[in-house]
């Protein structure tokens, strides 16, 4: 057998410009950390997960869904897409199902660029965007968010070319945590004209508080919106890997078209389903996370005073060149956040428990 550390001569086999591209990082192991540190467990506030476990009759409903692993999965997950359809007012035709809404972005990106073709967004934002771009051949644009921390909508119409053919905002915006208002987010739409699909991605909708906020679903009677939704956050589901978005029914059609066959699996939909069941459940849950953000963002604002408003299930601390240190700095007292270099930090929150956990490992780094 060949060993595959031995010197060979160099023969490029894989595209040379995704050298530069980077890895998306997921969240550190908890269990990892944990035999490191010699502790008996450690707290994950990486991954923006709802950490109340699986919603009643989820587990059961995938147990049930395993008995026919042996059968392909409904490749249009009509089940799913008019459960869909009845919970969000929404023609099924309208909806399209894929493998969490990074998927499904990812298809957008497929069916609207060409190599060339421009792919707008606000930095910073989600992480996988750029790398959907440069795998896709597309160009990325990136705009500089605001001074505080948001989407600067203005400049991002400004950026707009005749190459531009997607544009995401990210609503409210990970990692940052911060929000459009609905008079502003008109105003862009109405600049940037319709022969561009503006795509909302809404991952965290279900913890949005401040009632400024637009439903992007309220804005589907323009020809161009698609907004992107998941049941990773508010309805338990991030391991099981269901997304959806909803748009004109020529745009989700083509989306149906290039989705991966049968990546919603079998028991992705039948936990997705049963989640779905679970509404009050999920409401409840959200006004949990809701209170412990309003909470842990006045406490970090004693340490870090910018910090700035979030409308979804994590806080930002724009720490600049200090937010790996602080990383470190938390792990070592067994809290995982997620730091972005150079730019700053975001905090899942988690228990009023991992809450408190993480506080006093953030007063020790930033003493």
């Amino acid at each position: 057998m060949t060993d595959p550390g031995r010197h060979q001569p160099e023969l490029r086999l894989t595209r040379p410009d995704l050298d530069a591209l980077p890895n998306y990082v997921p969240g550190r192991s908890p269990a990892d950390l944990a035999r490191e540190l010699g502790l008996p467990e450690a707290i994950k506030l990486a991954s923006n997960e709802v950490p109340y476990g699986p919603l009643p009759g989820v587990v059961e409903a995938v147990a049930g869904a395993a008995a026919g692993v042996h059968r392909y999965p409904d490749m249009g997950a009509l089940a799913l897409r008019e459960a869909l359809s009845e919970r969000y007012g929404v023609h099924v035709d309208q909806i399209a199902t894929g493998c969490g809404s990074v998927a499904l972005a990812e298809h957008l990106v497929r069916t609207t660029c060409l190599p060339g073709d421009e792919f707008l967004y606000a930095w910073r934002s989600f992480e996988a965007y750029p790398i959907i771009a440069a795998t896709s051949g597309a160009t990325s644009v990136r705009v500089p968010n605001d001074a505080g921390h948001g989407h600067d909508l203005a400049a991002m119409a400004a950026a707009v070319t005749d190459r531009t053919r997607l544009i995401v905002v990210c609503n409210p915006n990970n990692p940052t945590g911060t929000s459009v208002r609905r008079a502003e987010l008109d105003r862009f739409l109405d600049t940037v004209g319709e022969d561009v699909l503006v795509v909302i991605d809404e991952a965290y909708r279900e913890f949005v508080t401040d009632p400024d906020v637009p439903d992007g679903l309220t804005y589907l009677d323009r020809p161009n919106v698609v907004v992107l939704r998941t049941l990773s956050k508010a309805w338990g589901l991030a391991g099981l890997r269901i997304g959806f978005l909803v748009a004109q029914p020529a745009v989700a059609a083509a989306i149906r078209k290039v989705v991966t066959p049968f990546s919603s699996n079998m028991a992705a939909q039948a936990g997705a389903l049963a989640a779905l069941a679970q509404e009050d459940e999920v409401r409840r849950r959200c006004a949990l996370v809701v209170t412990e953000r309003d909470r842990v963002t006045e406490a970090l604002r004693k340490l870090v005073p910018d910090v700035p408003d979030s409308q979804a299930n994590f806080v930002w601390l724009p720490l600049g060149d200090r937010a790996v240190d602080f990383g470190k700095a938390c792990e070592a007292r067994g809290v995982i956040v997620r730091p972005f270099a150079g730019d700053g930090v975001r905090v899942t929150i988690g228990t009023p428990a991992e809450n408190d956990a993480f506080l006093a490992a953030a007063e020790t780094a930033l003493a």
